[in-house]
Order: C-alpha cells, then structure tokens, then sequence
C-alpha cells in the first residue's frame, strides 16, 4: 500500500491525536508569523520616522578641547595663581564657514544661532518673582556677576554692565529653531523669521510680554546691550506662545524666564554682541535628510578646509529619533526572542507526541518491516502525517496571525512607550536649575528635555508579506522534519524481529 495513503488513514483512524498536533503546530504557526509580521511592521515604521524625523548635527565649538588646551598651558605656565586660572573662552562659528557645510550632500536644510543678552527699552519685561536686578541697591552686585569668571571690580577701564532682562535668541530661521521644531513655542500672529530677515531689524516676542505692553504686530520696540553702549530699534514682525515653564533659575534672573525670550535674526544678535561677532554665530545645525546619513555627512564635513577642526566639533543631535524609535526597537527584539523561543519549544512538544505516537505504532512499524518495507517509506509516513498538520496550520495562521499581531504588537509597543516616557520624565527632573534653557534658549543644547514633546508612534502597520510567510514556511517545514526523524532514528535502528518480540 502506497505510504501516503497509510499516512492518510492512519490521521484518520486516529482523530484526537491529529487534532493534538494540529492545535500545538497551529500555535506554534501563528506566534511564529506574528513574530516576523511585528518585526517587519517595526522596522517599517523605524525606517518612515528615520526619513520624517532625519537628524541633526551641530557645529559647535569642541569645550573639551578648548578646556584641556588651557589647562597645559596654565600646568606649563609659572605665572600667579590669577593669571593662570582657566576661564571661559567664547569661540564663535565664521558664517562663511558654516554655509559651506550646508553645501553638503544630505543636509536638507539648516540654522544658525547667535545668542545673547539685553536690557529692555521702553518697555517692561515679565518680571521673575525673586529678581532684584532691577532694584538700584543691586546694581553693584550684578555688575560684578556680569564681569564673568576672574573679574575685576575695581577696573575702571571696563565697561559697567547692568544685569540683562531679555534672553536674545537670534536665528536664521525660527520656524526651526529648537523650541518650534519640538511644539514648545508656537508662532500665533504675524510671521516667522526666515533667511530673508538677515541684516533686518525685526523681532518676534512672546504673547505675554506682548499683552502686558500692549504690543501688536508692527509696533517698535527698543533694546540695549548690557553696557548700555548699543541700543537697536526692532519692528516686531510675530508673536509666539509658549508652554515652556523655564528652569528653577528664571525665579532669580528674568533673562531666564521664558516670557521673555526674543528672536531676532542673527544679525541682530551680532549688533548687541558688539563688532567682534559680526559675520560669526555661536553654533550651526545641519539637518538631515535622512538619520542613516550622519556619518557621511560628517565624513564630508571633515574634509571642509574652511572650519577649523582644532577648534570646532560636530555633535549628533539624534536623541529624537533615538526617542521615537526606541520602544520599536524594543517590541522588534521582543518578537525575535519569541520566534526563537517558539521554534525551540514548538520542535521539542511536536517531537515528544510524535515520539510517543511512534513508540505506540511499533508492532505496526515491525510488521510493515517483517513484509518487506523500506524503513525510509516508514519514515515518509510519518513526515507525511505531521506535513499534513503543518500545511492546515499554516492555513490557519495565514488568517489569523494579522489579528494577534495587531493586538499584541499595540500592546507591546504601549507598554514600551510608557517606560520610555517614565524615563524621560526621570531624565528630564534630574537636569536641575537651567536645564532647560539658558541664554538665548532656543539654540541647541539647550533643548535637550523638549525631546518628551515628541510625538510617539502608537501603533504598528501589520500586514502579513509572502516574505513572512515564507520565512514561516521554513521554520514550520523544519520543525516537522526535526520532530520526525530524531524519534524515528530511535525506533528504526532495531530490526524487525526485536521490535515484534519487544511488543510481545
């Protein structure tokens, strides 16, 4: 008798033990698909944020460098503890130079940032609730803050400075300057800054500062430097809203409180700086047109003879993406370890009942060898019977591993982007007074935190692909070989004579 057919009956003579294999295979089967659906849907989604989101690099100037650059030469120096101590160095960034990176292939777009501080003229600043700086008995003590690290209050040569109000943060662009690229700020009256407004003396201020002066979109506004040696004249061109709640420090220093941040075009900022920071800016951000491309990039930038090397770096900025993806990463390498744990135990429990199901057929086994058949066609029954069950089970888990993948992708992928959240939050109330800002607070590095404003991707695409399928096919077709043969190794190596005389 033809072995498929003796395969055929015997399924059939023994339903229970066929509907066994049948539900164990189909499980195995469905979580199996489910795993490789979950991981192409992570990856997929992976990839789409990669190309949304980019990455952003910064040019910057290298403080560790520069730090450790000074600390030699204040070892090697055998001058006076004064003269020898390390102070702060501001380096900025040519502007020729950081438009010659722009240049480079994968750079989708870019901004600069020059920073600063001034004094309002004419009008109020939003007053922090502990600030003194604008009481007359304080002056002398914030003059002397301002000198900066290794000050001389006695030098009468030195320009007095008076303590600053506003934060200046000037751009080249503000629509995506830190804050407005991460939701913080939101332009809700007139027009953004673009590169059009370099060399114009325009502005846009915060709603509250606005409300509180009476301001509106094409009034005049003044502003002057902390030596009261510049004061400009600034149309305000926008006015912007913000949910930023500022640091512990604007509490203590109005220039800190959100309210009160400005953007002007860099070329504005420059003027309050003085003629030294003409034509320079504090730092430049590249932004990708595609996250896998930082490297290239930053290779190329390498190779730009205009940027000194010695003196700048580019840094990274790719916690957003990192961010975003993070929980897919996760739910990806979970499903993996499930597929392999799944194929693990799915070969061992299918290859027991077959085990079991062949050591109860060995007076069928010796008596279809005692009349002269082949042990291989033994062999083939038995991997027919359990093909049978694979190909109904791969029917099954065609259908039905969409619907868990779904359900347990989403479900996965929330619970993950609650951890990711809980450590943001963490991360984020750890940072202390000023981590959130700073002078001119909406340049980079000083917008780390806003990162916990970034959208998250809530659910996965599951479709299962023939490459799933495929793949699943395999893994199913690989099991049922592996729960055969190893048992049937075992049985088939006896004759037929000890089997018949074992079972008697």
């Amino acid at each position: 008798m033809n072995f498929i057919k003796r395969a055929l009956l015997s399924m059939k003579a023994r339903k229970g033990r066929t509907i066994l294999q049948l539900f164990i295979f189909t499980i195995v089967c469905v979580l199996i698909l489910s795993g490789f659906t979950i991981q192409s849907a992570a990856n997929k989604a992976s990839e789409l944020a990669r190309q949304e989101l980019g990455g952003d690099v910064t040019l910057s100037v290298d403080r560790e460098k520069q730090m450790e650059a000074q600390q030699k030469e204040s070892t090697s120096s055998s001058s006076s503890t004064t003269t020898g101590r390390r102070m702060f160095e501001s380096t900025p960034v040519a502007v020729a130079a950081a438009k010659k990176l722009a240049e480079l292939d994968h750079v989708a777009g870019y901004n600069l940032y020059s920073n600063t501080q001034a004094m309002a003229s004419g009008f109020e600043p939003i007053a922090s609730s502990s600030d003194t700086s604008q009481s007359d008995d304080s002056t002398s003590s914030s003059t002397t803050e301002q000198q900066g690290p290794g000050g001389d209050s006695n030098d009468t040569n030195r320009p007095q400075m008076v303590q600053a109000d506003l934060s200046v943060s000037g751009v080249l662009d503000s629509a995506t300057a830190t804050k407005f690229k991460a939701g913080t700020d939101k332009l809700v009256s007139g027009k953004a800054i673009t590169a059009s407004d370099v060399g114009k003396n325009v502005v846009m201020i915060e709603k509250t500062l606005a409300e509180e002066n009476d301001l509106k979109v094409g009034d005049k506004i003044k502003i002057q430097s902390s030596d009261e040696a510049t004061t400009v004249e600034l149309t305000i061109k926008g006015i912007y809203e913000t949910t930023d709640s500022g640091s512990d420090a604007a509490a203590n220093f109005s220039f800190l409180n959100p309210y009160n941040t400005i953007y002007v075009p860099y070329t504005v900022a420059n003027t309050i700086k003085g003629s030294d920071a003409k034509d320079t800016v504090d730092s430049a951000i590249y932004f990708m047109d595609d996250a896998a491309n930082i490297s290239t990039f930053e290779k190329a930038a390498k190779k730009v003879t205009a940027v000194d090397w010695d003196t700048f770096k580019l840094d990274a900025n790719d916690a957003t993406y990192q961010q975003m993806i993070g929980p897919i990463n996760n739910v990806a390498a979970f499903s993996k370890n499930v597929v392999y744990i799944v194929s693990i135990a799915g070969a061992l429990i299918l290859g027991l009942l077959v085990m079991m199901q062949i050591r109860e057929r060995k007076y069928e086994m010796g008596v279809l060898l005692a009349i002269g058949e082949k042990r291989s066609k033994l062999v083939g029954q038995f991997l027919v019977e359990i093909l049978v069950v694979a190909v109904l089970s791969f029917g099954i888990a065609a259908v039905s591993s969409h619907y868990v993948a779904q359900v347990v992708g989403n479900q996965l992928l929330t619970q993950q982007n609650a951890t990711a959240s809980e450590s943001t939050s963490s991360t984020t109330n750890q940072r202390g007074p000023g981590g959130n800002g700073g002078p001119g607070g909406g340049g980079p590095g000083f917008g780390s935190s806003l990162t916990a404003n970034t959208a998250e991707i809530k659910s996965l695409d599951i479709q299962v692909s023939l490459e799933d399928m495929l793949k699943m096919g395999g893994i199913g077709v690989g099991i049922a070989f592996i729960s055969v043969l190893l048992p049937s190794i075992l049985v088939l190596r006896m004759n037929p004579k000890t089997i018949l005389t074992k079972q008697e």
